[in-house]
């Protein structure tokens, strides 16, 4: 499987967006079944470059997490990404999973602080680490075997008591250590996006910086992934979602709409490319990429 930095490299050179998904673990049999069967292979009519499997809070999904990702790659042959948290990890056992996801035949990672599972504060892990910075580190020790992904926070992690000049500060910290391209979080102002990637460039930071998009499903479900991860909802988008509260189907409607407006600003100001969370669905993140002419 490719490298995804040799991914960027190549797409950049001929000016062309890399187009990305992002799934989770599902929790029973027939959700493996449902992203698997049916919703992957339709989202490969895009034909996409890469795509990433998460890690559930604390590790707690990591089995189903590798499993997912070597059936990606061995029965679609599409290049994925391998979530990796620092919690309720040692150093030596980061090491042993390092190990793990290369036999499995994967070589990209997205080197994250992770989540605790009680949802409380996080504490590191006695003979672990405390940062993201340090897990890109020790994985770069390993020469250039993988492919380093960090996170990027347009408005700040919400966590970052600092604020969001601080944690940007963090985010080059990250790169700094041997990152090759950060995802970002959802967002829905542009201009979030683009201070976040302005002040990186000016920090001289050159590795692909990409907007992280999502197309609103339902209004309710919008409105509690915003709470935990502290995206803001603009006034005009929060005073339509308010409309659409009670129709799922309108709502679904109105986001491949938004998603689009926001998708195609942001290649005007010439972003290397879209990691979509799809939410383990494809019909609006394809309609999207449909309306751009990326699918």
């Amino acid at each position: 499987m490719q490298l995804i930095r040799d991914i960027y490299a190549r797409k950049g050179a001929a000016g062309r967006p890399v187009i990305s998904f992002e799934f989770f673990p599902p929790k029973t049999d027939e959700g493996d079944r449902n992203l698997l069967e049916k919703t992957i292979p339709a989202l490969l009519e895009a034909r996409p470059d890469y795509c990433s499997v998460t890690y559930g809070a604390g590790g707690s999904t990591r089995d189903k997490t590798l499993m997912i990702v070597e059936r990606i790659q061995r029965e679609r042959s599409l290049t994925t990404l391998a979530h990796l948290t620092c919690v309720n990890h040692t150093r030596e056992q980061v090491g042993t999973l390092l190990d793990r996801i290369q036999s499995l035949g994967c070589r990209n990672i997205l080197a994250l602080r992770g989540d605790p599972p009680d949802g409380g504060p996080f504490k590191p892990t006695p003979g672990g680490f405390e940062y993201a910075a340090e897990l890109v580190a020790f994985t770069r020790e390993r020469g250039d075997e993988f492919s380093i992904g960090v996170a990027g926070f347009p408005e700040g992690h919400i966590a970052c008591a600092g604020g969001k000049l601080a944690d940007w500060g963090h985010l080059k910290h990250k790169i700094e250590a041997g990152a090759d391209f950060v995802i970002t979080q959802l967002f829905f102002d542009n201009a979030d996006f683009l201070a976040l990637r302005d002040y990186l460039v000016k920090a001289g930071v050159k590795v692909p910086v990409v907007p992280g998009m999502i197309a609103i499903l339902s209004a309710s479900q919008i409105k509690r992934f915003t709470q935990i991860c502290g995206a803001r909802l603009p006034q005009a988008l929060a005073a339509r979602l308010e409309q659409l509260e009670h129709d799922d189907a309108a709502a679904a409607e109105f986001g491949i709409e938004y998603a689009t407006r926001q998708c195609e600003e942001l290649l005007r100001e010439g972003v290397p490319g879209f990691h979509f969370y799809t939410l383990n669905k494809s019909r609006s993140t394809l309609q999207v990429l449909r309306n751009l002419g990326l699918a």
